[in-house]
């Protein structure tokens, strides 16, 4: 399956079919097709799972700067930045992941999470919405935007 017919497939009715090709993005997405990045990508998600966020950054900005086009490079600092409550950081980072790669539901879904944790409900719905453009039947986003949309309807969102 290819990059397009997986981004085709997250239509699906099928949740097999969807769970596959989600799975394809990620395996497409995650591989810079080079061994010494490859190897970089692992060390920082092992850091990143092992919840050594500092090492897991400096690994990926090591990364970002051997390979500054590779989306998931962005993508996987974007995360450590959200796990280590920078958000500012953490958007930044989705903005230049989805500079790269403006199908990344990842990107779209996290900076969204990022305007959440912001008190910037407008802005996370924006985010939650472009997500489920691209992947909608992504649960957690439909769930992140109704939060959204209803902190906005109660007058919690920055204008």
């Amino acid at each position: 399956m290819t990059e397009g017919q997986a981004l085709a497939a997250l239509a699906s009715d099928d949740p097999g079919l969807v769970a596959q090709a989600e799975a394809t993005l990620w395996r497409i997405w995650c591989a810079a097709g080079d061994p010494g990045l490859d190897a970089l990508m692992t060390e920082g998600t092992r850091a990143l799972e092992g919840n050594q966020l500092a090492e897991a950054e400096t690994i990926f900005t090591r990364l970002i700067e051997r390979a500054p086009s590779f989306a998931e490079g962005w993508n996987k600092r974007a995360t450590t930045r959200y796990l280590a409550q920078d958000f500012a950081g953490a958007i930044a980072d989705c903005v230049e992941t989805l500079a790269r790669n403006p199908n990344h539901f990842g990107a779209l879904s996290g900076q969204g999470l990022c305007h959440l944790a912001r008190g910037e409900h407008r802005e996370a719905a924006a985010m939650f919405r472009r997500a489920l453009a691209v992947h909608p039947r992504l649960t957690a986003a439909r769930h992140n935007l109704a939060a959204a949309l209803s902190s906005l309807v109660q007058g919690n969102g920055r204008p």
